[in-house]
């Protein structure tokens, strides 16, 4: 399995903006191969930087599934619109990728 995150920094009083564009988007995670799950968690809130933390994570078969979807059009598809609300985050999202330990 593998575990692909995306964290966003959310400028404060766009969280509901932010929620909302995921909500609306139209995925076709469900019909890609190898992907398993999807959430998007919301963490705690940075007052004195002026933003909500929130973390996009997916999981897959496997990282080669990931990878592929990220080549595909299914992927162009869904992040073709991502630059249309930079006014909402603080920074670019960063990116992590987990493989997990099998076992434990």
């Amino acid at each position: 399995m593998y575990i692909a995150m995306n964290r966003f920094k959310v400028a404060t009083g766009s969280e509901g903006d932010f929620e909302t564009v995921w909500r609306n988007r139209d995925s076709s995670l469900p019909e890609v191969p190898g992907f398993v799950e999807f959430r998007l968690l919301r963490g705690k809130v940075n007052d004195e930087e002026g933003y909500t933390l929130y973390s996009s994570h997916t999981v897959w078969k496997s990282e080669a599934d990931f990878q592929n979807w990220t080549k595909s059009m299914s992927f162009r598809a869904a992040h073709r619109n991502a630059g249309d609300h930079k006014a909402i985050y603080k920074g670019p999202p960063v990116f992590e990728g987990f493989n997990v330990v099998d076992g434990i």
